[in-house]
């Protein structure tokens, strides 16, 4: 989750954008007022969290001020916490979910998610998704949680979620590579805690197309990425996005935006391989869903880039692209417009670019 400073001026811009997004749209007066003729889809925003209080690595630590006031204003709020199997399977079946959704996950597994994390949640009655990966357990890594800690906390409610056995950067493997990696650390939960895990979220958020096809065949039900956005059915089951918070990204004001974020309606979503070879920039590019309003002011952001992306509208399909190639590494788009009162829409997806 490490981001370089030039990533960072990004997501501020982003987030800037989003706040001029809310003004104007608190500005807008009677036109904002005005019901759409079709409803615009739900769907349901899903956190992030991986380590709690480690103030030493802050790239994917939280700071406990910081998370206590998260779950301040989600106890505030008018928001429907959920388990995030219950998002997944409203996603599966078309079943709408209420408005406001919002499930809480932990990546990893470190100690401080027991220590730290899951009394808070506990205390405000929350559920909680920890997808852990199995090999540092199993090697007592320190920082890591215990098979001990992880059977309390699956006794007290928490549901385990699969992250592979050796946190591997997937798109790096083969489909058989996959599959034993991602069999192993399923077989490990499995033997230690006597529960058979049906979530999968991939390392670093990267997933390829033979990583998500080893997820389907270990039947599996939905996998999560680490890219921005709302999760909602006319994304791929298998790589629905979650808002990965740290403390750079953890500030209260984009906290509140990103809790009351509302479905994008994107769908028909290309490229469909997320792997970058001779295709960067990427002809990124999506359809946006009737009842979606405002596409005129859609704004799109490449995570390597300060300012924001060129954009090709025709009716409801939207074209995306960056000036420049991404960089080796992690890249991404996030998108955002405007929508119903103060709320706004945000899409994201990642994509991975070997360096070779």
């Amino acid at each position: 989750m490490h981001r370089s400073p030039r990533s960072l001026g990004w997501a501020r811009g982003l987030f800037a954008a989003a706040l001029a997004c809310a003004a104007l749209t608190g500005a807008a007066g009677a036109q904002t007022a005005t019901a759409p003729q079709v409803a615009a889809p739900a769907g349901a925003v899903i956190i992030n969290y991986h380590r709690f209080g480690e103030n030493d690595i802050p790239s994917t630590n939280i700071r406990l001020e910081q998370f206590d006031a998260h779950i301040a204003e989600l106890k505030r709020g008018n928001f429907n916490v959920v388990p995030v199997a219950e998002i997944a399977e409203a996603l599966r079946t078309g079943r709408p979910l209420p408005d406001r959704t919002i499930a809480i996950t932990i990546d990893d597994g470190y100690t401080t998610s027991f220590t730290e994390a899951w009394p808070r949640v506990k205390a405000a009655g929350f559920p909680l998704t920890i997808f852990i990966s199995t090999d540092n357990i199993d090697a007592k890594t320190p920082r890591y949680l215990t098979w001990d800690q992880l059977r309390e906390m699956v006794r007290g409610g928490v549901t385990i979620g699969a992250h592979t056995a050796s946190h591997p950067h997937m798109p790096d493997l083969t489909l058989e590579q996959a599959l034993r990696d991602i069999q192993k650390g399923q077989q490990r939960i499995q033997q230690e805690l006597g529960v058979t895990p049906t979530l999968f979220a991939y390392p670093f958020g990267e997933m390829s197309i033979a990583a998500r096809d080893a997820v389907k065949q270990l039947g599996y039900v939905a996998a999560f990425g680490q890219h921005s956005g709302v999760a909602e059915p006319g994304l791929d089951l298998f790589f629905q996005p979650r808002f990965s918070l740290n403390e750079d990204f953890g500030g209260q004001a984009r906290f509140a935006l990103i809790v009351n974020a509302q479905a994008f309606g994107a769908r028909d979503v290309t490229p469909e391989d997320p792997i970058l070879r001779g295709n960067n920039p990427p002809p990124f590019g999506f359809t946006v869903a009737e009842g979606v309003r405002f596409l005129e002011q859609i704004n799109c952001f490449a995570s390597h880039e300060s300012a924001p992306a060129r954009i090709e509208r025709l009716d409801r399909r939207i074209e995306v692209r960056a000036a420049t190639p991404f960089p080796p590494g992690r890249g991404r788009f996030n998108c955002t417009v405007r929508g119903d009162g103060d709320r706004w829409r945000w899409f994201g997806t990642q994509f991975y670019i070997p360096a070779r």
